[in-house]
């Protein structure tokens, strides 16, 4: 293969979603200003079906922000040509929005002698359009019994991601930068879900659950395989949740909301492949001290089995797998661009207090540096620290608003760490042009 690696035409999009410009967004932001204003903005209950959903709008202003600097903005980190940079170009600060839109349509039938069935469909949208295009969060059929637990079905996120996300990182403002970076996935397109009744263990509840999906089964010779074991112990003011995800030919990435599919794409890739891997071990807490203070953190082990980069369609343009840490025009037992396994460890923390409608709170991530024997320089030798601080005020009739502000700091100049999904990934600060940045911003959530 020759050391010059050509660009790609058919680019795979990047896994970090940035926020819209300002000044590009002034219809999703009308929209979502008027629904949380709207009096007909409730549940709404029709026999055995419910309505109920969230609508989220927010605006940033950040500094050493910089949309253009990387030459090729939608490209995959893990792709050489995305290390590319514009000479020259201007890094600030800039405004910055989003806008969230998810509902969810659910459904519960008594069938007697205990049992229930239920049905949840539920889509997000963010700035107008599908968040994740192709893949539902919700679309999945249940049935329950009081004694015995429940078994799903169907479309669903991971346990690693929406924990993490919900009440873990939202709570303390870090949602985004500890539930979707790391080695896990947050979506699932056919997944099979058993989960336990409540167990009385040492004068508290434990619940267990174990997921298995198959992904995209047009694989044939690299067929994707993925476990999620999760368990919930409550006792008291005290919650404990832990998972593990072991995984299988699933794309390899670093983007914990990422959907679990196949290596690539496209199944018709199957026999050009090589296999991978990856998994993630992560224990999260939270704990009511009293009405006022709570404490959260969690703490997660990444491992990834990396990917070797190969063209799945010669050109020109040649058409490239997803890979996954790879030392580029190299060489590993007469593999050409091989990919080397890594690992590392994440932490997030918290506090929030309480006085009333008001409740002030502090966040922080901390994104390690990886273990890895790759020769090349992909990121293993950076990590990031973000700390956020807020307060939030409830009206008490499902809106709620609030004001932040944040701060991220690299440990030195250079690619991201490797459990960021992009080198700019939740902050829209790349460590490739500087190492540190901050922002603050304000933002309106209704439930209905």
């Amino acid at each position: 293969m020759s050391s010059t690696v050509p660009y790609p035409l058919r680019r795979q999009p990047a896994p970090q979603r940035r926020a819209a410009p300002l000044s590009s967004a002034l219809s999703p932001l009308c929209a979502a200003v008027l629904l949380l204003c709207s009096p007909m903005a409730q549940a709404v209950d029709w026999g055995p079906f419910t309505l109920t959903g969230f609508a989220k709008v927010e605006v940033q202003r950040g500094s050493n922000q910089c949309d253009d600097c990387q030459r090729f903005p939608e490209e995959n980190r893990q792709r050489l040509w995305a290390d590319e940079l514009v000479p020259g170009a201007e890094y600030k600060t800039r405004e910055t929005h989003v806008t969230l839109l998810q509902p969810y349509l659910g459904s519960k039938f008594d069938l007697g002698k205990g049992f229930k069935l239920q049905t949840l469909l539920s889509q997000r949208w963010r700035d107008g359009k599908t968040d994740i295009k192709g893949f539902w969060y919700e679309k999945n059929i249940a049935l329950s019994h009081e004694d015995w637990g429940s078994v799903r079905f169907g479309a669903m996120p991971t346990r690693a991601w929406s924990m993490a996300d919900y009440p873990y990182g939202t709570q303390i403002g870090v949602s985004d930068a500890w539930a979707s970076s790391g080695a896990g996935y947050g979506l699932l397109m056919r997944a099979l879900r058993v989960t336990s009744r409540p167990f009385d263990v040492v004068g508290g509840d434990l619940v267990l659950e174990a997921t298995y999906d198959e992904g995209n089964g047009g694989f044939k010779i690299n067929k994707p395989r993925f476990v999620e074991l999760y368990a919930q112990y409550v006792k008291g003011d005290l919650v404990l949740d832990g998972m593990y995800q072991d995984t299988r030919n699933g794309t390899p990435s670093s983007w914990g909301h990422g959907p679990f599919t196949g290596l690539t794409p496209f199944s018709a890739d199957d026999s050009k492949l090589g296999g991978s891997g990856q998994s993630i071990a992560m224990l999260m807490a939270r704990y009511q001290v009293d009405s006022k203070w709570e404490v959260l953190g969690g703490v997660r082990r990444n491992r990834w089995s990396g990917a070797y980069a190969v063209i799945t369609q010669p050109g020109p343009p040649a058409q490239w797998n997803e890979m996954f840490n790879v030392h580029w025009n190299g060489t590993l037992n007469g593999v050409a661009n091989p990919g080397y396994a890594a690992s590392s460890t994440d932490f997030s923390g918290g506090v929030r207090y309480r006085l009333g409608d008001w409740t002030a709170s502090t966040g922080l991530v901390y994104l390690g540096e990886a273990s890895t024997r790759n020769p090349s320089e992909r990121g293993q030798s950076n990590s990031a620290l973000i700390n956020t601080v807020g307060l939030n005020y409830d009206f008490r009739n499902g809106l709620q608003v609030y004001g932040m502000a944040g701060m991220v700091k690299y440990s030195r100049l250079g690619q991201g760490p490797l459990s960021m999904p992009s080198n700019a990934a939740f902050t829209n600060v790349d460590p490739r042009v500087t190492t540190s940045g901050n922002w603050f911003g304000a933002g309106a959530v209704f439930t209905f």
